[in-house]
C-alpha cells in the first residue's frame, strides 16, 4: 500500500516565522513530528511518501501515486487542512486525518474517511487492522493515555531535512497544571508521562546518522513536568551522550517555577539546552487568578526570568491580551514588563478559547 503522508501548511503569522525563516534559507520552522512518528507505526512493507506543504506544494502526481492519504494539523492549520481534504477527496483519495484540529473539529470536516483521534500508540492500531480486515470504521477515540515507552522513533528519512530550522522529538507529554485557556490537558492529561533516555538517545542518534548537526526542540509541553526523572534520568544522560557527539543544541517549553531549581537549570545548561519558551501570559495579577495560572501568581516574574537567563537559558516569552480583567493600560505594561526582563523574543497574542478548555465551557455557558 502507498501512503501518502501531508501536513497542512502554517498561515502567515508571528509563529510561523516565515519572514525570519528567509534570512537563513530555510523553508519551516519544524518538521511534522507527530506524522513522522505514525509513519513509524505503519507496516514497513508499505511505501510512504512526506508532502510538508510549508516546505513544497502537493502536486497531483503525489495524489495518484497513493492509495491512502493520512493528514495531520493543528487548529491553526485549519484552512489548509480543509482545502487539502477537499483536493484528495476530489481526486477519489481515502483520506485518514488526525491531530488536534480534527479533534476539536470532527463535524466541521465531514468529508474524511476515518478519524484517528487521542494518541496514536492507542488508535492507530486497530484502524489498521480493521482496514486489513476490510472494515474499517469512520472514529477511533479512546479515553486512555498512551504508554509513550512504546513510541517508536521517527521516521526521520521521509524529510529534506535541509529545509527545516530546527529538529523536533519528545520525551514527556502531559502537565501537572490545568490553565483555563490550555487544551494540553484537555487532550493528554495532567499525569506526565516520558520517554526512557534510552528512547530519546536512540532518537538523537538517528538524527545524528543522518547529519543533523543544528538545533533540537524538545516539544514537550512543559519539559520540567516531572523533574525527578530529568534529574536523574533524562539530564545525566543528555550530557554524557553530548561528550561523544558533540554540537547538538537544545531548547525546550518550561513553566517559571525552573526558577526555582537551580540544580536543575545547571544540569540543563550542561545537557545543552540554550533556550527555554516560558508561558508568563501578564503581568496582572487579577488576570493570571482569573485564568488558573497558579504556578505564575504571587511571585516576582520580572526577577523570576532573570534569574533562568543568569543560569545559562534564553527565555522566550508567551503573552496574552484579552483577558476580563484587562485594563486599557495592559498594552504598555506588557510592553514595560518584556523590557524590563529582557526578553528577546515575546510571543504576544489575542486570548483563544480552544474546544476542551475550562476557558471554553466558561465562554459557552455564559
Amino acid at each position: 500500500m502507498k501512503i501518502l503522508l501531508i501536513y497542512p501548511e502554517f498561515p502567515d503569522t508571528f509563529w510561523s516565522f516565515k519572514r525570519a525563516l528567509e534570512f537563513v534559507g530555510k523553508k519551516t520552522a519544524l518538521p511534522p513530528l507527530g506524522l513522522l512518528t505514525v509513519a513509524s507505526m505503519l507496516p514497513r512493507e508499505w511505501s510512504k511518501r512526506l508532502v510538508d506543504t510549508n516546505v513544497r506544494s502537493l502536486s497531483q502526481k503525489d495524489i495518484a501515486w497513493a492509495d491512502v492519504a493520512f493528514i495531520s494539523a493543528m487548529t491553526v492549520q485549519r484552512e489548509s487542512a480543509r482545502r487539502i481534504v477537499a483536493q484528495c477527496k476530489e481526486a477519489g483519495l481515502r483520506v485518514v486525518a488526525g491531530g488536534p484540529l480534527f479533534h476539536s473539529e470532527i463535524e466541521q470536516i465531514e468529508a474524511v474517511d476515518h478519524f484517528i483521534l487521542n494518541e496514536a500508540e492507542i488508535t492507530l492500531p486497530p484502524f489498521l487492522k480493521d482496514l486489513e480486515q476490510g472494515h474499517p470504521q469512520r472514529i477511533y477515540t479512546s479515553d486512555q493515555f498512551a504508554d509513550m515507552q512504546t513510541t517508536p522513533v521517527p521516521q526521520w528519512n521521509l524529510l529534506d531535512m535541509k529545509r527545516y530550522a530546527s529538529m523536533s522529538i519528545q520525551f514527556s507529554r502531559g502537565c501537572p497544571f490545568h490553565c483555563d485557556f490550555c487544551n494540553v490537558t484537555a487532550l493528554l492529561g495532567h499525569g506526565v508521562r516520558v520517554k526512557t533516555s534510552r528512547q530519546i538517545l536512540a532518537e538523537l542518534d538517528s538524527l545524528y546518522a543522518l547529519g543533523w548537526r543544528g538545533e533540537i526542540f524538545f516539544v514537550d509541553d512543559n519539559f520540567i513536568g516531572n523533574k525527578r526523572i530529568l534529574k536523574n534520568d533524562l539530564l545525566p544522560a543528555l550530557i554524557q551522550w553530548r561528550k561523544k557527539k558533540r554540537g547538538a543544541l537544545f531548547f525546550t517549553e518550561a513553566s517559571i517555577n525552573l526558577a526555582e531549581d537551580r540544580p536543575l537549570m545547571d544540569l540543563m545548561v550542561e545537557a545543552g539546552f540554550g533556550k527555554v519558551f516560558i508561558g508568563i501570559e501578564t503581568p496582572d495579577e487579577a488576570c493570571l487568578a482569573e485564568c488558573s495560572k497558579v504556578q505564575n501568581g504571587n511571585r516576582d516574574l520580572v526577577e523570576d526570568v532573570k534569574t533562568i537567563q543568569r543560569a545559562g537559558l534564553q527565555v522566550q516569552g508567551g503573552f496574552i491580551v484579552g483577558f476580563d480583567h484587562d485594563r486599557p493600560s495592559i498594552f504598555q505594561r506588557q510592553i514595560d514588563f518584556i523590557q524590563k526582563s529582557g526578553i528577546v523574543t515575546a510571543m504576544v497574542g489575542l486570548l483563544q478559547a480552544p474546544p476542551g478548555t475550562r476557558l471554553y465551557e466558561r465562554l459557552r455557558k455564559e
